[in-house]
């Protein structure tokens, strides 16, 4: 059992060792690049949740919708997506 674990441990550390290849990351020609970044970037129409005035403190959240009458919409996340961090 001692043979297979120490067996084990070197393969490990030889793997760890040897030089690891990267792949090669070809760069945009720049003809392209501009039409690739119209069809990357989000168009208005999907950023339409971005014009919509989001609270972001809960308590006055829940006394707006309480004196509409409305729902309450809650998004938590890892991260601040409004970016008022």
């Amino acid at each position: 059992m001692m043979i297979r674990r120490f067996a084990l441990f070197l393969a490990l550390l030889v793997m760890l060792a040897l030089p690891r290849s990267t792949p090669a990351v070809d760069s945009i020609p720049a003809d392209q690049f501009d039409r690739l970044a119209t069809l990357i970037k989000p168009s208005a129409a999907e950023s339409s949740w971005s014009s919509i005035p989001w609270l972001v403190d809960i308590n006055e959240a829940r006394e707006k919708a309480a004196t509409e009458g409305k729902p309450l919409f809650v998004w938590t996340v890892a991260g601040e997506p409004l970016g008022t961090c």
